[in-house]
Parts: structure tokens; C-alpha cells; sequence
């Protein structure tokens, strides 16, 4: 497991307009991992990020997410199999996120909101690894 933590704050501005945007408050990394008998094993690890401020205000807000992934694995001999199973809970996260000021056609005022690219959903995959 490893845990980050952060009060990070831009020198010589106001309180409350000093925040430093999308800097990370707390995050985490971890799993726990296992050998079983005859050539099995598995792996299921986390990765989490708590909200945090994406501007200088903090009047937007980057959304944090708690991800957790499973992989098993056969090995016999020189091969390995394994599967993985990607967002294992299928939860909705952003992976990327950045305060944008957008504005549609018919708009007459552009507007600064939250775009982001959302994480990956909930998917299967598989490897087979050839050792020598």
C-alpha cells in the first residue's frame, strides 16, 4: 500500500484562491496479492484519488474514484496464463479532468465547467506469456 497526502496552496494569494488546480489531496495505491498451489495465483490491487480542487477557488471540483482490478494467473512450465479483470466493479470514474470554458453554438455566453475524458469501464482480458 502506498497513501500520498498533500496541502498544496499557491504562496503570497488570498485564502481561498490559492488552491493549485488538480493537485492531488490524498492519493492511493495498493493490493494484496497470493501464490496458490499447483502454478495459481492473484492479484487484486486498487487505485484511488479523492476529490480535489480544479481551479484556484475551489468553486469546481475534480471528482476522485476508487478503482480495483483482479488478475489471476496460471503458470505451468515455461507458460503463462492469465486474466485480468479491468474496473471490476464497474464504476464510474474520470480519468482525465480539466475546468474548460466552452460554449455551443447557441449559446450566447460562454460557460466554465468541468470537461473530462471518462475512465475505462469494466473489461476482460486475457495473456498467455511464453518464459525462457
Amino acid at each position: 500500500m502506498d497513501v500520498n497526502y498533500a496541502h498544496a496552496r499557491e504562496i503570497g494569494q488570498p485564502k481561498g484562491a490559492d488552491y493549485i488546480p488538480l493537485a492531488p489531496v490524498l492519493t492511493s495505491t495498493g493490493g494484496i496479492g497470493v501464490n496458490l498451489p499447483m502454478g495459481f495465483s492473484a492479484n487484486l490491487r486498487y487505485r484511488y484519488m479523492k476529490d480535489r480542487p480544479a481551479n484556484e477557488t475551489n468553486s469546481l471540483v475534480a471528482k476522485g474514484y476508487f478503482v480495483n482490478d483482479l488478475m489471476l494467473a496460471y503458470t505451468h512450465r515455461q507458460f503463462q496464463f492469465t486474466v485480468q479483470a479491468q474496473n471490476l466493479f464497474n464504476v464510474n470514474w474520470n480519468e482525465a479532468q480539466f475546468e474548460t470554458e466552452t460554449r455551443l453554438q447557441q449559446e450566447r455566453e460562454a460557460v466554465t465547467d468541468m470537461c473530462f475524458t471518462p475512465g475505462t469501464p469494466f473489461y476482460l482480458k486475457a495473456g498467455v506469456a511464453l518464459r525462457f
